[in-house]
């Protein structure tokens, strides 16, 4: 009963290889863009897309916050010139409860157009670039545009079309910046990921390669041994060989 069960764990080993080669289709790469692999961790480049949407966030509310702050604080100031306080006190907790009431609406403001704007930005570009399996001006020329025109739609069609140009405008020198920071760091992260890729299929490979001559071996000596009425110890072997531990992977190496 051991044995064929094993032949079906030994053929199924070639199978776990393929999932260490990259995807043949674009649909495959973007389906792959938001599942986990094997560590439960996320493809780099959405971790990148989230950093990004998070950053854009705390830029926008500085950006909209601080002004609102120091312009809420002066209004406050000039427009309570005749009311009474208690003391000095008084008056510039006021002035101050003012002001952050100011950081917080308008900072609020800003903060999550900017960050629905990089999100759907990073989204779209990173899309094209996994989807095409390579990295090009066009991408963020095309997210831009088509983010600038998604957030003037509700004002008609030649506001849309402005959108459009503006955001075109500003993915064109965005993606250049990252291109230029991707190539010093000296590959891009489609090369990357490749590069990975091929280091965790030969890895796999040889894991797998070890574990059948290993497993070639032992199945002769329980040949022998069967003929000498050993099955139920070689049965025990053939469950010790399944729950061997996989060896560690790459990622695993360098952590």
């Amino acid at each position: 009963m051991a044995a064929p069960e094993s032949g079906r764990a030994l053929g199924s080993a070639p199978q776990l290889l393929g999932t260490a080669q990259p995807p043949g289709t674009g649909w495959e790469r973007l389906r792959e863009l938001w599942h986990r692999d094997e560590l439960q961790q996320y493809p780099e480049e959405t971790l990148n897309i989230i950093k990004a949407t998070f950053s854009g966030a705390v830029i926008g509310w500085a950006y909209g916050g601080l002004p609102a702050f120091y312009h809420a604080k002066t209004q406050y100031i000039e427009r309570s010139q005749a009311e009474i306080f208690q003391n000095r006190l008084d008056a510039v907790q006021s002035a101050h409860r003012a002001a952050v009431r100011g950081f917080i609406r308008y900072g609020w403001r800003w903060s999550w157009r900017i960050a629905t704007f990089v999100a759907i930005f990073n989204t779209v570009s990173t899309g094209l670039s996994v989807y095409r399996n390579k990295t090009a001006f066009s991408h963020f020329a095309a997210a831009g545009a088509f983010t600038g025109g998604l957030f003037r739609v509700h004002l008609g069609l030649s506001r849309m079309a402005a959108g459009s140009v503006f955001g075109a405008a500003f993915g064109i020198p965005a993606g250049g910046l990252l291109l230029a920071v991707q190539k010093l760091a000296g590959e891009t992260i489609q090369e990357k990921r490749t590069r990975e890729r091929r280091l965790l299929h030969e890895q796999k490979l040889a894991e797998w390669k070890a574990r059948l001559n290993v497993t070639e071996a032992d199945l002769e000596e329980i040949v022998s041994n069967t003929q000498e009425g050993t099955m139920e110890r070689d049965i025990e072997k053939i469950q010790e060989l399944l729950n061997l531990p996989k060896n560690p992977l790459p990622s695993e190496d360098r952590n």
